[in-house]
């Protein structure tokens, strides 16, 4: 079968991002089935071009990273400015996306994926003209989110975008979902028929056993205690608490708070660290997913966090599965079914989210027990490779994809 997967912020290996569905494509392909994506030319992490290049040729012609087809159709180039100009980011790609995904042949089912929610309107709108089933996608509760952590606050604009959601919900075929926490909200919106395609990662992907020497040396950490947080720099992220954490734990040289990626508080919490004299704080660019291991292989904890908000207990962080597969223990300001995954795997410590007097305790308690950090890594990683390795989990979207056509 071909599945025509429309992704604006799709990502491959060779890219900062998630590569969840990069990772499923080839899977997908090497059960024989084809792929096409139609994605963004511009990264949703750091604003940069991406390969490769917008389309222009044949869709014949459109060049395939191992079996999958990637198009990039243009869109409006400065989401990263403001909430104005990512609105006109997401409709331009809604639309240019409908008009490449017209041409695009033989096609058997259509995959739409939220956020942004309204590339689903393109998925929906070209499964219905070719007349193919439509997958919808939820990666995150759209607007539920935007209006809980106040980027969407017009009541009008909050109306259409929940009548939107139930729209979409109604519309598909199936809605998809990556977090149990989803399930029962789509449900109650609308969705007649719902599967949990959970978040994970791909165990081989990390060695355990590299020590991340090579990783401080570049970075001259060699005698760090390094606590990292590898992800995006946004308003969800709380990453003003982890600065504050720093803060507290000062008087502690050895200890060295790493945040990897990009996003548009960056450049805001790099001047309020400065402003701090956090010395104990380092910041790095965006890595791609191939060197992710190498990457996280340099910590001896992880963060994952977000704000304290009640819509937050309900998701499946992607980060949280990368840092379990590199056998690095979680330090999890997250509360809900992410914490039950964490627990249940005694692989991390939870802390509250938004306390950072909690935060600088809990990385404290790592720096003290190296030796119960590295175990509660290690059983991280067996979990992930019995209850959410990419491999077990595509046997169950293939499944669910076969059974659409």
């Amino acid at each position: 079968m071909h599945i025509l997967i429309i992704h604006q912020a799709f990502a491959s290996l060779d890219e900062p991002g998630g590569t969840r569905h990069y990772e499923f494509a080839r899977l997908i392909v090497s059960r024989g089935h084809e792929v096409t994506v139609i994605a963004s030319p511009v990264s949703y992490i750091t604003g940069a071009p991406s390969q490769p290049p917008p389309f222009s040729a044949k869709i014949g012609e459109v060049p395939k990273a191992e079996g999958v087809r990637v198009i990039r159709a243009r869109v409006y180039e400065a989401h990263h400015k403001s909430f104005f100009h990512r609105v006109m980011a997401f409709f331009s790609f809604m639309f240019s996306s409908f008009f490449i995904g017209l041409k695009v042949k033989h096609v058997d089912l259509v995959w739409g994926t939220s956020p942004p929610i309204f590339q689903g309107v393109t998925a929906w709108a070209l499964a219905k003209i070719k007349r193919v089933p439509f997958l919808f996608e939820v990666r995150d509760l759209w607007p539920q989110f935007a209006i809980a952590v106040g980027v969407l606050k017009n009541p009008l604009l909050i109306r259409a975008s929940e009548w939107l959601e139930r729209f979409l919900y109604r519309g598909a075929d199936r809605v998809m979902v990556n977090s149990p926490g989803f399930l029962e909200s789509v449900q109650s919106r609308g969705a007649k028929r719902t599967e949990l395609i959970p978040n994970g990662a791909d165990p081989s992907m990390f060695d355990p056993a590299d020590d991340g020497g090579e990783f401080r040396r570049v970075h001259h950490l060699e005698e760090k205690f390094v606590v990292m947080y590898a992800g995006a720099h946004g308003m969800s992220n709380d990453l003003d608490v982890v600065l504050e954490s720093a803060s507290l734990l000062a008087g502690l040289p050895e200890i060295q708070i790493v945040l990897v990626g990009d996003g548009k508080e960056k450049s805001a919490l790099q001047a309020q660290a400065e402003n701090l004299n956090l010395k104990n704080m380092t910041f790095l660019p965006p890595v791609p997913k191939g060197e992710m291991a190498k990457t996280l292989a340099g910590a001896h904890a992880c963060i994952a966090i977000l704000k304290p908000l009640e819509e937050y207990k309900t998701t499946y962080p992607n980060k949280v599965f990368d840092y379990m597969a590199a056998a690095r223990p979680v330090i999890l300001a997250i509360d809900g079914v992410i914490r039950d995954v964490v627990e249940k795997a005694e692989c991390g410590m939870f802390s509250r989210p938004g306390d950072s007097e909690q935060l600088a305790e809990t990385i404290r308690y790592f720096y003290n027990n190296r030796e119960r950090a590295g175990k509660m890594g290690m059983a991280g990683r067996a979990y992930l490779e019995k209850n959410f390795s990419r491999a077990a989990i595509m046997e169950k979207l293939v499944k669910l994809l076969e059974n659409m056509k």
